[in-house]
């Protein structure tokens, strides 16, 4: 089963060939870093426009170094959302004007999902049922996830998600775009111990999370009269360090109250360097074990949205035969049913 996946959701124009038995066939990905950099942020509209002009080109160079035509295809997955409408849309259009020109069916797959299952694509994937964190863009969760279409949400963020802490305490630091990695560079540089800056809802009891006051935190440090740019990596690594302290603790709580002793961590976040060693270690205690994406799937891409189509399709969900352009800026991943269900509960 040849699946091809594409992937517009925000600044990341990515296409991706999946086959069941031989795995990733082609890729391709164009990030637009360079374009919005200038603004200190994606900016939604030409977000769009690079999507329109680069999504073809694309899918025609990763058909090619597949070796394929798009009549060898059995289905287009897509991007449905959550991400920003305008870019959603013309992945959606691109994937459903193909689909019904080759006469194969489109689906439409949920961004978290993809980064969720991404893992099962590394050298030694995780057996299901495991613990899910999802550290990605404007979401941070945990998830209990049962099989694929199997997700029960354990926590969630109340406010800022990890991964908007850090571009927000990027710009306050005065790092350029994007700032969540410019930050971790320079925090590899800096004194985790000289800022002693909170751990939001550490104590809670439950499994969710905020990261606003933390990054209110960090805007007190640096506007205090006596603050001096040498401190400025020290703050960095104080600041990453309280984010990774959060994350693992409420993460090792999910293993234990679960019974549980596999973590998978998907999303951009998951690629941080600190956070990566605080979990292994804090895994290694309860005899645990954490699986990541490879470091080129954490981010977005089009191979977990055509991996994450496909392994809807072999477990016998089909579409709907209604042939529309819908889109879901906002798509709780919660409303994903289990398999067994033969549908899309949310279907956009």
């Amino acid at each position: 089963m040849k699946v091809l996946g594409i992937e517009s959701s925000c600044d990341e124009t990515g296409v991706a060939v999946f086959e069941g038995r031989r795995g990733v066939l082609a890729q391709a990905l164009h990030t637009q870093v360079d374009l919005h950099a200038v603004y200190g942020g994606v900016v939604p509209e030409l977000a769009s426009r690079d999507h329109i002009r680069l999504l073809p080109v694309l899918v025609r160079q990763t058909l090619r170094e597949a070796g394929l035509d798009i009549a060898d295809l059995d289905a287009i997955a897509y991007t449905a959302g959550p991400g920003l409408a305008g870019a959603l849309l013309v992945g959606a259009s691109v994937a459903e004007a193909m689909a019904l020109a080759a006469g194969i069916p489109a689906l439409p797959v949920h961004h978290l999902e993809g980064h969720l299952l991404s893992p099962l694509l590394s050298d030694e994937p995780p057996a299901f049922p495991f613990v899910a964190l999802l550290v990605s863009g404007g979401h941070t969760q945990l998830m209990r996830v049962a099989d694929v279409g199997d997700y029960e949400l354990l926590g969630e963020t109340l406010d800022d998600a990890a991964g908007e802490a850090f571009d927000k305490t990027a710009k306050i630091l005065g790092l350029g775009y994007p700032g969540g990695p410019q930050l971790a560079a320079l925090a590899m540089r800096g004194e985790a111990g000289r800022f002693n800056l909170p751990r939001p809802m550490l104590h809670s009891g439950n499994f969710d999370f905020s990261f606003s006051g933390l990054k209110t935190a960090v805007l007190n440090v640096a506007s205090k009269p006596d603050w001096r740019m040498e401190y400025q990596a020290d703050l960095a690594a104080s600041f990453q360090q309280a984010v990774v302290d959060v994350l693992a603790a409420k993460a090792m709580a999910a293993l234990e109250r679960t019974g549980l002793r596999s973590l998978v961590v998907a999303g951009g976040v998951g690629a941080n360097r600190a956070l990566r060693g605080k979990l292994d270690a804090a895994a290694a205690e309860i005899g645990a074990r954490v699986h990541y994406p490879a470091p080129e799937l954490c981010t977005d891409n089009g191979v977990m949205i055509a991996f994450a189509g496909a392994q809807r399709l072999m477990r016998g969900e089909r579409p709907s035969a209604e042939q529309a352009i819908n889109v879901r800026p906002r798509w709780p991943l919660g409303e994903l049913v289990r398999p067994s269900a033969g549908r899309f509960a949310a279907s956009p």
